[in-house]
């Protein structure tokens, strides 16, 4: 049986126009097991969790001298000696295991640059713009092609408002990709490699979600943030282009950026100066890809009529809920008070 993540994937490259020959070949499943999970509806039930591992009462422990060794290496026989002082009745066979999920790489990569097709992906990130009780985040997403992003400033990321910043983001684009590359964002990922190698176990909400808008979520590889390199590089772009300016400017007047004035102000930000440049990889205009790249994205389809799990209490006050309107409605609102 197939997990929900693997069911969904095949129903979005389904609608992407995949036969079911070449689906049955991209995810090395037979052509039975495709038809069967297209005529299903809804998601799959997960599988039935494993049995506890003997390990599970140690693997904390073994994270925290993994980490206090780093960058150097502790084998397996030295940890299975402490980890036999605290109890522990297994053997050193499923310590291996464990201890190659740990590991990082420790030889780097030579950089090769991925490029994408037209509307094929859409890196995502969030950033920490500050931190504290004033606490200032950012959306950013960036098609693989054209290189051209969107971005909104938010104050948290519960559930409901990267789903929102998705939403506005497709509408900014015109359409939607057929994957988008994440890290490790908790609204998006509840266990890495959870039914095996690449087999990632994602959040529920987040990926019904993602199957009413078309799209499979993909995760670059850990301690290789680079594979998201294109938003990644944004991030330092637009602090050194956007942010720090428009704090210079409000600072002598005591002032802080907050999320309702740098989000009236980066739209045109984006439209005039960071989609409007010529990109040093691609030699070309964002804003001018993204006329071509728009025609091989999908269709947005109607809002998601999907239900967020109810959030924990909160402080009294309205929680801050993103942009009531579409970015051009506040563009368009900040133009008018600039010519008047």
């Amino acid at each position: 049986m197939l997990v929900a993540e693997e069911a969904v994937e095949i129903r979005v490259l389904s609608r992407q126009g995949k036969s079911i020959r070449e689906i049955a070949r991209m995810l090395e499943v037979s052509r039975n097991t495709v038809r069967r999970y297209l005529r299903g509806d809804g998601l799959p039930r997960y599988a039935r969790e494993t049995r506890p591992s003997k390990l599970d009462d140690y693997k904390q422990y073994i994270a925290e001298r993994v980490r206090a060794a780093a960058p150097e290496w502790i084998p397996a026989t030295v940890l299975l000696r402490e980890l036999r002082a605290l109890g522990y009745p297994g053997g050193v066979s499923i310590l291996k295991d464990h201890l190659a999920t740990l590991k990082p790489v420790v030889k780097p990569e030579p950089l090769i640059r991925f490029e994408t097709e037209p509307g094929r992906q859409m890196q995502v990130d969030f950033a920490t713009i500050r931190r504290g009780k004033d606490r200032l985040a950012v959306f950013i997403a960036t098609l693989g092609w054209s290189r051209a992003t969107f971005v909104e400033f938010v104050t948290d990321e519960r559930m409901e408002t990267p789903l929102g910043c998705h939403e506005r983001a497709f509408y900014y684009f015109g359409g939607v990709p057929r994957e988008v590359l994440y890290d490790n964002m908790r609204t998006v990922v509840t266990e890495r490699n959870r039914y095996g190698p690449g087999l990632h176990r994602y959040n529920r909400t987040f990926l019904d979600f993602a199957h009413h808008h078309g799209f499979v979520p993909r995760l670059c590889q850990p301690y290789r943030p680079r594979t998201k390199g294109k938003v990644e590089r944004f991030i330092r772009y637009l602090r050194a282009s956007f942010y720090e300016p428009l704090a210079s400017q409000l600072s002598p007047e005591g002032l802080k950026v907050d999320r309702e004035t740098a989000n009236a102000r980066v739209g045109s930000w984006l439209r005039e100066v960071a989609n409007a440049r010529v990109h040093a990889t691609t030699g070309e205009i964002p804003l001018v890809r993204l006329a071509q790249e728009r025609e091989r994205l999908q269709a947005i389809p109607a809002p998601w009529p999907g239900t967020l799990q109810p959030a924990a209490p909160q402080r009294p006050g309205p929680p801050p809920r993103g942009y009531p309107h579409p970015l051009r409605v506040y563009e368009e609102l900040v133009t008018a008070l600039e010519a008047g």
